[in-house]
C-alpha cells in the first residue's frame, strides 16, 4: 500500500464514491476489468464526501486555468478513489496507459494541456515515471456533465 502511504504524507485523501445527482441513473461501472486491465470511465473532481466539487463553469471565463489546474488534480483523487476501490490496493497499478482529458472551456481558451497536467502531475508525482508515464490527450469542449470544469478517463495495466 505504498501509493495510499504517499497520499497521506502528502495529507491527501481518496474521496467517497460519486453520490449522483436524484434520479440520475448511471447503468456503467466507474473501473471494469478485463484481463490485466482496467479502463476508467469519465470522472469529476469531487469533494471528500463525494459530491462535485466546485467551481463550475468554463474555463477562461467563469474558472482561471489554475482552477481548472486544481480540478483535474482532485479528479486524479476521484479515479484513483475508484481504482482502489475495484482493486483494493493501488500498488496493483502495474503502468498507467492512457489518460484522456476533457475541459469544459470557454471560446479561444487554449490551455487544455496545462490544466490536465493537474492530472498528470500527481500520477507521476504517486507513481514515478516508471509506472505513472503515460499516453494522453487534452481537449477542450463546449460542455461537460454538470458545469464540471474537467472530466478524466483513462486506461492502466495490472
Amino acid at each position: 500500500m505504498e501509493i495510499e502511504r504517499k497520499l497521506q504524507s502528502m495529507g491527501l485523501a481518496l474521496p467517497s464514491a460519486y453520490t449522483a445527482p436524484e434520479g440520475l441513473k448511471l447503468p456503467f461501472a466507474q473501473v471494469r476489468r478485463y484481463g490485466n486491465r482496467a479502463l476508467v470511465s469519465g470522472h469529476g473532481p469531487l469533494n471528500p464526501d463525494g459530491s462535485l466539487r466546485s467551481p463550475f463553469g468554463k474555463v477562461g471565463a467563469e474558472a482561471s486555468s489554475d482552477e481548472g489546474y486544481q480540478a483535474a488534480r482532485a479528479t486524479a483523487l476521484a479515479v484513483l478513489g475508484s481504482l482502489q476501490r475495484e482493486l483494493g490496493d493501488l500498488d496493483r497499478v502495474a503502468a498507467w496507459l492512457r489518460v484522456f482529458g476533457m475541459v469544459n472551456v470557454a471560446p479561444g481558451f487554449t490551455q487544455t494541456p496545462a490544466v490536465i497536467n493537474g492530472f498528470s502531475d500527481l500520477i507521476l508525482e504517486l507513481y514515478g515515471a516508471g509506472v505513472g508515464r503515460h499516453a494522453r490527450s487534452a481537449i477542450g469542449v463546449a460542455e461537460l456533465p454538470f458545469g464540471m470544469l474537467v472530466e478524466v478517463e483513462a486506461e492502466v495495466a495490472l
